[in-house]
């Protein structure tokens, strides 16, 4: 029997509705990049070149989101890290890919935070009532009420439970030991800056509130602390959060079957091997896991990794390799270059993503000067001889991106990344 005609409008009413809405939920997604005045002002201090020339034709944009621009921790420069303000100024910024790094409360629950014990230094809690479930809380002199023992505190995720956690302020990183009050303690962003007072997520949070940004996901399953060890009971009914290192793996990627989100959209990261062949082993997510190599730089330029390292890693399951930037690039003849390291890894087929760009400041002020000492500025180490102003981070991005063909790269202030990336059509 054929359909009426009221009821073919009917169906054509509905499916325009449909549509119409699926439009409109798609453009709430879509976020104004808007690029601060800094990569304006690295592009200037360039020496002049090819490259000052081309990133010179780019200044009014317009500029997208990129999946080449990953936003570390958020836009961890300036906005307390993991932090929902943090994220929110990263997709501004044009990442097209943001950073939650994750571990676990005391109720097994996950949340983004850098590193298992670090509430002391990136959050407020050492000013509030949970302080005293700290680690080593802080300790007071009973006659005076000073503090002393500034340089022992440590207040961990799984000292606390979800809703204790959700309670803090996030704070940018940074701690006086020396202090003797509380609000000295805390109190080390320089007073010519806004210490803003931000919001704690929880995973499942981050990954709503990064998907309403418009962007997509890159997890980092942290380490735990010695003195944690699995089966994790953390609660006082006795029953195990979690009973091995593979249950604390798979429960991050619960989270995102939960939240439906695809597996394209995800890159789970880990310094683990173990737990990036776990996620390639038993998900679906273990396509774009990347296995992060934290080996010091210097001495995998001095011995680079044999070939068959790197084929190793493909052969097991992995695609992606992250190492740190100074780990791909040596000097010649005073010019930045592809290290052994990134071009044995690449001829193996894997792809490489590395951090962090924009994390070590200012290259005249914080970089150079540490040139012929036993301890260089970390993301520099292996270039330190090449660089000469603040405008050379541009130098370092384009080689690492043209010349050791990096699919992207994690930033403390992606508009610089943005930047680039839209310049070069990446």
């Amino acid at each position: 029997m054929k359909p009426s005609r009221a009821a073919f409008t009917l169906s054509i009413i509905f499916f325009a509705l449909y549509t119409l809405a699926t439009l409109a939920a798609r453009a709430e997604k879509i976020i104004a990049v808007q690029l601060d005045p800094r990569p304006h002002y690295l592009v200037g201090q360039l020496k002049d070149s090819p490259l000052k020339g081309a990133l010179e034709q780019c200044s009014e944009g317009p500029f997208y989101k990129t999946d080449f621009s990953i936003g570390h921790r958020g836009a961890a420069m300036r906005f307390p890290e993991h932090t929902k303000e943090s994220y929110q100024a990263a997709a501004r910024m044009g990442a097209g890919i943001i950073e939650c790094d994750v571990t676990f409360t005391r109720d097994g629950e996950l949340v983004c935070r850098h590193a298992q014990c670090d509430l002391h230094s990136t959050t407020n809690i050492v000013a509030t009532e949970l302080a005293g479930k700290c680690k080593v809380p802080p300790e007071f002199e009973p006659e005076t009420g000073a503090l002393v023992n500034g340089p022992e505190i440590k207040c961990c995720t799984s000292d606390i439970t979800l809703d204790e956690f959700k309670t803090l302020k996030g704070k940018l990183a940074g701690i006086d030991p020396t202090s003797t009050t509380i609000d000295g303690y805390l109190g080390r962003t320089a007073n010519r800056r806004t210490d803003l007072s931000a919001t704690l997520l929880s995973h499942a949070e981050s990954i709503e509130l990064i998907r309403s940004l418009g962007a997509k996901f890159t997890p980092e399953l942290k380490g735990t602390e010695e003195f944690v060890s699995f089966p994790f009971d953390g609660t006082d009914d006795g029953i195990p959060e979690f009973e091995s290192q593979e249950a604390y793996a798979q429960k991050m990627i619960d989270e995102y079957l939960a939240a439906r989100i695809p597996p394209e959209e995800v890159w789970p990261q880990s310094f683990n091997l173990r737990d990036v062949l776990y996620w390639v082993n038993n998900t679906k997510y273990g396509t774009q896991a990347v296995f992060l190599d934290g080996r010091n730089p210097s001495e995998m330029n001095a011995n680079p990794p044999r070939k068959k390292e790197f084929e190793d890693l493909k052969r097991a399951g992995v695609s992606i390799i992250a190492p740190p930037m100074p780990t791909l690039l040596s000097v010649e003849n005073g010019k930045i270059k592809p290290s052994p390291y990134a071009r044995r890894a690449r001829k193996a087929g894997l792809d490489i993503i590395t951090w962090t760009l924009e994390r070590s400041g200012r290259i005249v002020e914080d970089v150079l000067p540490t040139k012929g000492t036993a301890r260089p500025s970390f993301y520099y180490q292996t270039t330190l001889d090449a660089l000469e102003n603040d405008g050379d981070v541009l130098v370092t991005l384009d080689v690492l991106a043209q010349k050791v063909g990096i699919i992207g790269i994690f930033s403390d202030w992606p508009a610089t990344v943005t930047y680039y990336a839209n310049c070069k059509g990446l």
